[in-house]
């Protein structure tokens, strides 16, 4: 993992499942739209978020901190967006 970040926010897996494959591949499509790399971190390891796949392995349960990175500065836009579908626990909070 490049270790030129400029740009974090952190967040924790607030639904039931954690993190699964219909969350991921959103993460990875908003990621992919960002200007420069973004990546997710649990503390212990750090993952291309542009990929379904990495993501996946970080493993992250409810109640896991997650730390979403970004290289460029133009995507701290995007980072929020990706913490606020975090945050909203993927959608698929049972009161929503």
């Amino acid at each position: 993992m490049n270790k030129k970040k400029i740009f974090f926010q952190q967040t924790i897996v607030i639904n039931e499942l954690g993190m699964h494959a219909r969350p991921a591949a959103k993460i990875a499509q908003m990621a992919m739209e960002g200007f420069g790399n973004i990546w997710l971190s649990n503390g212990s390891s750090g993952v291309d978020a542009s990929s379904i796949i990495d993501i996946l392995t970080l493993g992250a349960q409810k109640g896991s901190q997650i730390l979403i990175q970004a290289e460029s500065d133009e995507d701290r836009e995007l980072v929020g967006e990706i913490k606020a579908f975090f945050d909203i626990g993927f959608g698929e909070l049972e009161n929503e």
